[in-house]
């Protein structure tokens, strides 16, 4: 004849339920040192990446503006030859209307280099203007860099002094979650998504639950002291455990992550 599996009592579930509690609870202490570190090292990367963007943009629309003066310098070159070619020529002609047509020439040849010039100028000024934003932005990179440094610093070190045990509480968290009852877990897992500071069981601390003004009454006080049946608090919601069987599980605990931790 097969044995008969041996029935978890309620006392049982509720100390492997407070168990879990414990477990997790420690785990949101370790997330919480960390706090908005994380996001805000990912903003400050962001940040940076941006920043680079855009003065790499700016420098390639600099490069650009020096190759259009360039460009101009050798039209200005290419105007004083032309410039110096019809002055030859001019010396050469057989009549006015010659003289009169390289006149003219050299005259638009004169107009050439003045625009060019005057683009130059443009071109120049708006080189100074655009290296003056650039100059700018380089200094907020610098100075974001240098705090994203120290932001990735101090998430470093957090990490390696509490990546081991939240890994290793992750895992105890789901094993102590194995060997509670489905629809408990389920329980536990709503409740605790559904309070602020994700608390699901809870000790009463001076009549009432903890985290909470609504006194419970004597009676149910004391049907909480015989652990015979989960008792939620009717105000938060939560699931309820006595005092004593609170702190049985708080020392308990405490030596085990302890040892877990060696």
């Amino acid at each position: 004849m097969a044995k008969k599996a041996k029935e978890i009592s309620v006392e049982d579930k509720l100390r492997a339920l407070y168990d879990l509690q414990i477990i997790d609870r420690r785990i949101d202490e370790i997330r919480a040192m960390r706090g908005e570190l994380p996001l805000e090292v990912e903003d400050l990367e962001s940040e940076v990446a941006g920043l680079e963007t855009r003065m790499e943009k700016v420098n390639n629309e600099v490069a650009d503006l020096e190759q259009d003066i360039k460009d101009k310098l050798l039209l200005i070159k290419e105007s004083e030859e032309k410039m110096a070619k019809y002055a030859k020529d001019q010396e050469q002609v057989r009549n006015n209307r010659e003289f009169e047509a390289i006149a003219k020439e050299i005259e638009y040849q004169e107009l050439e280099i003045q625009l060019a010039e005057k683009r130059i100028k443009e071109f120049n000024a708006r080189i100074d203007s655009k290296k003056e934003v650039n100059a700018e932005a380089g200094e907020r990179l610098a100075e974001r860099k240098q705090h994203l440094e120290h932001k990735v610093a101090e998430l470093d070190s957090i990490m390696s002094e509490t990546q081991k045990e939240e890994e290793m509480l992750l895992a105890k968290s789901e094993e102590t979650k194995g060997t509670i009852e489905s629809r408990l877990a389920e329980a536990y897992d709503r409740i605790r998504s559904a309070t602020k500071n994700k608390l699901a069981v809870v000790s009463v601390e001076r009549g009432a639950s903890a985290g909470s003004f609504f006194v419970i009454p004597p009676q149910r006080q004391m049907e909480l002291a015989q652990r015979k049946k989960i008792m939620i608090d009717e105000h938060s919601g939560r699931i309820l455990v006595d005092p004593l069987l609170a702190q049985e599980e708080e020392e308990k605990m405490q030596q085990m992550i302890a040892g877990w931790l060696k």
